[in-house]
């Protein structure tokens, strides 16, 4: 009898990184695996089967990951989110809070337009403001943000909520306790 596995199955966990006492879930042993990535590829899907997306938008760095493969699955175009003076286009950006400071996230001011479905995809629900300023951002650029959808949920830190308090659906497919 072989072993059924999960998609947390392929995700390890190495403490104290980047700093003491976090446990870091790291999703990198995941997409190093063929039978998994394509498993939390498939199933990062499930809740929108036989919508049609026009986009994906992929939060930097690891949804850039994620986002490329849902995209290619759906058949829809990509378009990578990125930190500040990453982009080389003109565009917009959106400000978020950090747990010290704030942060720029930005987008090319035609990478959708008005009207676009758009799915959101990134490895890790945290804090959740990358993800709400990632949201933001398809918004202000006219795009429709039919959902997100993550790999990860860490819901002792509950900010799933400031997501779905905004007005989005939202997808995870395993949740880690802890932070």
């Amino acid at each position: 009898m072989t072993q059924a596995f999960t998609v947390k199955d392929y995700i390890r966990t190495i403490p104290d990184f980047p700093r003491p006492g976090i446990l870091f879930r790291d999703v990198t042993t995941l997409f190093g695996d063929a039978r998994g990535f394509r498993m939390a590829v498939d199933q990062l899907l499930l809740p929108w089967a036989g919508t049609r997306f026009d986009k994906v938008a992929g939060l930097e760095a690891r949804g850039f990951i994620l986002g490329g493969a849902v995209a290619h699955q759906l058949s829809a175009g990509f378009v990578p989110l990125r930190k500040k003076g990453k982009l080389p286009g003109r565009t917009i950006e959106q400000a978020y809070d950090l747990e010290y400071g704030t942060a720029v996230l930005e987008a090319h001011e035609d990478a959708i337009r008005p009207g676009e479905k758009v799915l959101l995809v990134d490895d890790l629900l945290a804090t959740g403001g990358t993800a709400l300023a990632g949201l933001r951002l398809i918004e202000r650029l006219g795009g429709e943000a039919v959902g997100c959808a993550f790999v990860v949920d860490l819901p002792d830190l509950g900010r799933r909520r400031l997501l779905e308090d905004a007005g989005h659906r939202v997808h995870t497919l395993c949740a880690f306790e802890g932070h």
